[in-house]
């Protein structure tokens, strides 16, 4: 069944909750706010919603969310990036009310849009302790939400809402040579992450390496793999404008496999079996450009991308890995000029469902396919 939420405002970021105990809630984020949408089979509810003051330009949700659907104890935490390079935590839970704390900004974080953040992977602890985020000031910085440091610092990010007492965290910074564009963790893994610019490179980046064994060049000393996608590379060497729309996802089933948009191109890499870093099969997603890459959790053959140009409309294209010469399943949401601000798959059982923002509307819809 297909859904429509309308929401007060243009959405600029739109995130599914992939944690086992929250499948069914949806982060929206709005010109001055982030709701939580929960969603059932035929309807979504507004759970809550946090002011945030400026325009969201990243959302992550925390592994320690869980849904009321599936606990009586349940409990709120997501991060959100704003457009002033701030970085906002925000909780709710079962026995407490709205509460936000604001860091990262100033001296201390990020100088330029945040394009993109992820909790850290694995299943420990360290998931949920740990924040990176990427710029466009070339920067990778691994937040420690939880430091060992005192006094706490005590913030308020809006009114209505409760200050947390927490420590001020602090960042673990990796420079890179160009603007970053996504960061993916994955759930096999807490010591990685997989990092993207804007010119065409991928890097699966340690992030705990000792910087004291480290040189001038930190990033590639990170890096355990570099990889890139050929055509953004030359797009690059002649200055094509094509190199600022790059979009990279980590297959949540296997930590192989790496897909990637960029400008009109469509990549997969199986990090298990590369031939010299080239991928391992490429295809068209939009004459014009591509703008979002996304695997699909819950049958992960499958991954989606939106167009990044007006004049396509809001289109999806919807493809299968096992059939990557085949033409996309295309989904038409509304024609031009709108276009798709952002779009994430659900991480409900079933068949897929995809939310995505065009306007001030979310469209909740299953991509319809035989499985």
């Amino acid at each position: 069944m297909d859904l429509e939420h309308h929401h007060s405002t243009r959405v600029d970021a739109v995130r599914a909750c992939y944690n086992d105990d929250a499948t069914d809630l949806l982060a929206v984020a709005g010109e001055h706010s982030v709701d939580i949408l929960i969603i059932s089979d035929s309807d979504c509810q507004t759970l809550t919603s946090f002011h945030i003051g400026a325009r969201t330009t990243a959302l992550a949700w925390s592994p320690l969310t869980v849904s009321p659907t599936a606990s009586d104890s349940w409990h709120i935490e997501l991060a959100v990036a704003d457009a002033d390079f701030g970085l906002h935590l925000l909780r709710k839970s079962y026995q407490e009310d709205n509460s936000a704390f604001l860091f990262g900004g100033g001296l201390t974080g990020h100088h330029g849009k945040i394009n993109d953040m992820a909790f850290c992977g694995g299943r420990g602890d360290d998931s949920s302790r740990y924040l990176a985020t990427v710029s466009d000031d070339k920067m990778l910085m691994v937040w420690d939400l939880r430091p060992p440091v005192d006094p706490p610092f005590r913030e308020q990010s809006a009114e209505n809402e409760d200050p947390i007492d927490l420590p001020r965290p602090t960042a673990y910074v990796i420079a890179f040579p160009n603007p970053l564009t996504t960061v993916n963790s994955h759930p096999s893994t807490s010591k990685e992450f997989l990092v993207s610019d804007c010119r065409g490179s991928i890097f699966l980046t340690d992030w705990r390496s000792d910087p004291q064994e480290m040189d001038q060049d930190v990033w590639r000393h990170s890096s355990l793999l570099e990889l890139a996608e050929p055509s953004a590379l030359y797009g690059h060497i002649i200055d094509s404008p094509a190199r600022w729309s790059a979009s990279v996802a980590w297959r949540r089933d296997t930590s192989d496999i790496i897909g990637a948009v960029y400008g009109s191109k469509f990549s997969v890499w199986d990090i298990g079996n590369l031939h010299g870093g080239k991928p391992l099969a490429t295809g068209i997603s939009f004459p014009e450009a591509g703008y979002r890459f996304r695997w699909c959790p819950t049958y992960p053959d499958y991954f989606a991308i939106s167009a990044q140009s007006p004049m396509q409309g809001a289109v999806i294209h919807i493809h299968n890995v096992n059939y990557l010469q085949a033409q996309p399943t295309e989904f038409s949401l509304l024609h031009k000029p709108h276009f798709i601000q952002d779009f994430d798959f659900l991480a409900l059982r079933g068949i897929p469902r995809i939310a995505a923002a065009v306007g001030k509307k979310i469209f909740i819809f299953p991509i319809g396919v035989d499985i």
